[in-house]
Parts: C-alpha cells; structure tokens; sequence
C-alpha cells in the first residue's frame, strides 16, 4: 500500500503541471466568454439562455495531463524500484481524487453561476445547456464521472505510446478515424443518420454523462492494466 501511494505522490511532482494548467486554461476559456458576454450582450440577442463548450477544456486538457503522466512518470517509477502494478494503481487513484476534486469544485462554479444568473449575463459556462441537472448531488457525478473516463484514456494512450511508441500512436488514430469513418458511410447509405440522432434524444442525461463514461472508463482501466504489464520504461 505504501508503495502505491508513493507512486500517487509522484503525481504531484510538478503540481503545476499537474493542476495548474488545467485550471488556467479553463479559466481563459471562462475569462474569454465572459468579456464576449458582456461586450457583445450576447444574452440580450441570443433567445433563451447562453450556453458554451469552453468547459470540454478542462477534461481535454486532464486526458493530455494522464498521457503525459505515463509517458513521463513510467520510466521514473521503474528507476525508484516501484512495479508496473503499483505505477497503475497509484496513478489511477490519483486520478480518481483529482476527479473526485475538480467534480466538488464544477459543482461548487456551477451553483454560484446560477445563483448570480449567469454571472448578472445569463451565461452557462460550467453548465451548459442539458449538463445543468439541478441535483447538486447528482450534477457532482455528472461533472465526475466523465473525468474519470478522461483520465482513463489519457492514461490508455500513455501505455500505447510506452508499448509500442509513435508506431502505435499512429495507428491507433488510423483505427480511430477508419472505425468512425466506416460507422459514418454505414449510416449515410443505411440512412440511419435519424435514428441516430434520435436515440441520443431518447436517452437522459444522466446515462449519456454517467453510464456511458464509467462503461468506457471501466474498459480502459482493464485495457491500461493489461497494456503497461509489457510497457518498456
């Protein structure tokens, strides 16, 4: 246990790196809305309420944190005689406390936001549109969940680039985008774009932020697992 947690200390090497950026670069994204808001009265010309993707920053910018958390961190761990077991149960949990951190800290922003009604400009920053679920309870593991999933893949590709390097990143983006591309040409001459469209509608909000998310965080977790037990320093 000891040595698990010694591998989840290492996370906060570089706290700035770690924390800081992510922070700062959603808070950019926050600060840019907010003079957008403001200067071009967007709410008065926008019908309903202003909602905008600049929080997707934040989870994009913690996958790219994990990624580099392996890719920098593996071999370090290795040297300090730490095993491969403990690197990836370290680093999960500190995954799971900084998303654990940053879901307290979303739902905190949120109900702020909508106690000053969109910050006095009726913007929806750090919830938008259907993220808003009114439940502080249940608008945490909305804003949690999925950051797990973030981490999760960021420490996927991680193990990818460590096993197999810039070869298997090259090709696991060629999957990726052959695999989307193939589900798209099925869709267009099936014509199924509408039931597409369509069973997203149907599914709440919760399954779509929190079922899916924890199956696909789950899935990577055992794939992360199984990848860096043959992942070279």
């Amino acid at each position: 246990m000891n040595r698990v947690l010694a591998a989840a200390r290492m996370q906060l090497v570089h706290p700035a790196l770690t924390f800081g950026i992510p922070w700062a670069i959603v808070a950019s994204s926050f600060a840019i809305n907010l003079a957008i808001w403001g200067m071009g009265d967007v709410a008065d010309k926008t019908p309903g309420d202003g909602s905008t993707g600049g929080l997707a920053s934040l989870y994009i910018t913690v996958l790219i944190v994990f990624i580099q958390a392996v890719t920098q961190m593996f071999p370090f761990a290795l040297g300090l005689s730490l095993s491969r077991r403990d690197f990836y149960l370290g680093t999960a949990a500190a995954a799971g406390v900084q998303a654990v951190g940053y879901g307290l800290a979303l739902t905190l922003l949120t109900a702020i936001e909508k106690a000053t009604d969109g910050w006095g400009m009726r913007l929806h920053f750090w919830a938008p549109g259907a993220l808003d679920v009114g439940n502080p309870a249940l608008q945490f593991i909305v804003f949690t969940v999925p950051m797990v999933a973030c981490a999760f893949m960021g420490m996927a590709i991680g193990v990818v680039f460590k096993r197999w390097g810039a070869p298997g990143l090259y090709v696991l983006t060629l999957a990726t985008l052959l695999g989307g591309g193939l589900l798209a040409v099925w869709a267009t001459w099936q014509r199924a774009w509408g039931d597409v469209f369509s069973w997203f509608g149907d599914r709440s909000v919760p399954s779509l932020t929190i079922a899916l998310p924890a199956v696909l965080a789950l899935v990577l977790a055992a794939l992360t697992f199984l990848g860096i037990r043959r992942a070279v320093p």
